[in-house]
């Protein structure tokens, strides 16, 4: 026997072999019926390589590795949250029973929140927090950029650690920086804990490029925690007027809530460094200030699987009135599209608030391809002016809002590790509504589409195709 003719025979047996794995695996195991079917595909035409693919994108071992961890945060059968648990009456009941049982957290009352605008107002509260802290730092953050705001935090984070506060640091493997993480390797040598969530040099290890930890959560001595969509980089600070500026949303939280928040990042820096966060340095026992009802919902590819999204569904079918959307990024799956066209078709106002340009381009252009049938259904599309807006804000019939870092995309909704609050408070819902009323600058009508010239709608369409991956 020759060797090209072994040669043919191995790749003969690689041809039917690698492909019908594949077809086993994918059929077994994957639950979206389009993600399957294209799988199989790709394996059937290009065996060799679409197998290879399959091996580094396809599989799911976050949510493999993370059932392996489902009991490892425990209380031993003590529960420091149950005197400060809180029921909803009336029309949003459904809603909040549904999101107890799908993320298994309690909605928590005596609770205070304030709400931060921008890096001016909510980088020097983050800073104050973390320079008064006694005991512990927790703080992950999807982008942390070695530049003068994050050498002002990298600086206040080693000066706390050197007066004996413990801390701990999680930055995204690719948001931070895939190559060079300027940061971690300053905190790092300064001695500060600081891990990069989902990185590997070695992409068998772990599908790092769709995979991405977009939370952003800092809890202070387990009493005070911020979170919302606000990253950590000059560009978010307005007044420094860098070329392309970015205005975010943040909150400031204090009561039971940041110990769901705390709990949320303890699993996080477990699942990326094995070592568990516990005790009195960061989860105390929790005491009321306020008496606001909160619930954190995280969201992505492990247990908590399209968690937020499912929130948001529920919330979009028992609203009545007025449902108030405000997204950087919008580009909805046929589910969240359906449940938000049914809510306008009953009569229910619907105000979408998106930027006029974002800072992905192709995400732009997708989006105005997919925004005909919202206007069909008569919602009103906003059209918000520079500078680009980051914030990801909902508010249903002015009671429940719904706030954190899920942009309203299939990455963010499904492939992202993300982590949502959920308020119930008259309040906090009118104040997040007036403040998405005066970025509505121009509405988006049927005219404005079908006036942009054809070849810019045949690219918009074409772009349109690929939702699932932008």
């Amino acid at each position: 026997m020759t060797h090209w003719t072994f040669f043919h025979i191995v790749m003969q047996i690689l041809r039917w072999t690698l492909p019908l794995l594949v077809t086993v695996h994918a059929l077994v195991h994957k639950r979206d019926t389009a993600s399957c079917t294209g799988w199989i595909g790709i394996c059937w035409i290009a065996p060799v390589l679409g197998t290879v693919l399959y091996l580094m994108f396809g599989i799911n071992r976050v949510r493999r590795r993370a059932q392996k961890m489902v009991n490892r945060h425990l209380w031993e059968g003590r529960d420091p949250l149950a005197q400060y648990r809180q029921t909803v009456d009336g029309d949003l009941a459904p809603l909040s029973k549904m999101l107890g049982r799908l993320t298994e957290r309690p909605l928590m009352r005596g609770n205070s929140i304030t709400c931060l605008h921008d890096g001016d107002n909510a980088y020097p509260a983050m800073l104050e927090a973390i320079g008064q802290a006694k005991t512990s730092i927790i703080l992950c953050s999807y982008i942390f950029r070695d530049d003068e705001v994050g050498q002002r935090f990298a600086e206040a984070l080693v000066a706390a650690k050197r007066r004996g506060v413990e801390v701990r640091v999680l930055v995204d493997g690719i948001g931070s920086g895939y190559f060079r993480c300027g940061i971690e390797r300053r905190l790092r040598r300064e001695g500060v804990a600081c891990a990069r969530f989902m990185h590997s040099v070695w992409p068998w290890r772990m599908p790092f490029i769709n995979l991405r930890n977009h939370r952003k959560i800092l809890v202070v001595d387990g009493t005070i925690g911020f979170m919302g969509g606000l990253n950590i980089g000059e560009e978010n600070m307005l007044r420094l007027r860098t070329k392309l500026p970015v205005a975010d949303t943040h909150f400031r939280l204090q009561g039971p809530i940041v110990h769901q928040l705390a709990v949320a990042f303890a699993w996080d820096w477990s699942f990326t460094t094995g070592e568990e966060l516990e005790g009195e340095r960061y989860l105390p026992e929790p005491s009321p200030v306020g008496d606001v009802p909160m619930r954190i919902v995280t969201s992505g590819p492990d247990t908590d699987l399209e968690k937020i999204e499912y929130g948001m569904l529920q919330a979009f079918a028992l609203a009545r009135s007025h449902i108030w959307v405000m997204t950087p990024y919008f580009l909805p799956d046929d589910r969240f599209s359906t449940e938000l066209i049914l809510a306008a078709l009953r009569g229910v106002v619907i105000d979408i608030v998106v930027p006029r340009s974002s800072n992905h381009a192709l995400i732009d252009h997708a989006r105005d391809a997919n925004l005909r049938p919202f206007l069909d259904a008569g919602c009103r599309v906003w059209m918000a002016d520079p500078p680009f807006n980051h914030s990801k804000l909902m508010v249903v019939d002015d009671e429940w809002s719904f706030v954190g870092s899920a942009n309203i995309d299939m990455r963010s909704l499904r492939l992202n590790f993300e982590i949502n609050l959920e308020i119930y408070d008259t309040g906090v819902a009118k104040d997040l509504s007036t403040f998405m009323q005066t970025h509505r600058r121009n509405r988006l009508t049927h005219h404005d589409l079908d006036s942009l010239p054809f070849l810019i709608r045949m690219r918009n369409s074409a772009i349109r195709l690929l939702l699932p991956y932008l």
